[in-house]
């Protein structure tokens, strides 16, 4: 996390503290740009993980 600019933090930290709630999934962050992001619980990523998906 401490690598993420501010935005890509700011999609992130409400999911990923979910995820981490949980101990179960990590976190994916999809979208097309800057101002276009999604970071949603990923039931195919393992607990901690963070993958920023290729748009």
């Amino acid at each position: 996390m401490a690598g993420l600019d501010q935005h890509l933090r700011n999609a992130v930290m409400p999911v990923f503290r979910e995820s981490v709630a949980e101990h179960r999934y990590g976190v994916l962050v999809r979208g097309t740009g800057l101002h276009d992001l999604q970071a949603v619980v990923d039931e195919t990523l393992p607990y901690g993980e963070v993958r920023i998906a290729a748009g």
